[in-house]
């Protein structure tokens, strides 16, 4: 499993990041494509809850993200 940062913009002060995990790039743009003009919810890195309305949201990225072990340095 690949992870995927999703970022979800509403201008250009205010975002909501996420982050999945799924096989393949393809797979996590058909995911958020299927999101669009839905309610989603999900719990940030922090374990805060969201519920977003992606009808509202006016960019939305989405990137492989290669996390670092920080504890390792």
């Amino acid at each position: 499993m690949k992870e995927f940062k999703v970022t979800y913009f509403f201008d250009e002060e205010h975002y909501i990041r996420r982050f999945i995990h799924m096989e393949s790039q393809e797979k996590a743009e058909k995911l958020i494509r299927n999101e669009r003009d839905q309610y989603i919810s999900f719990r940030d890195s922090r374990g805060i809850y969201h519920e977003l309305n992606t009808k509202n949201v006016r960019v939305i990225q989405v990137s492989e993200y290669f996390r670092i072990d920080k504890s390792k340095k």
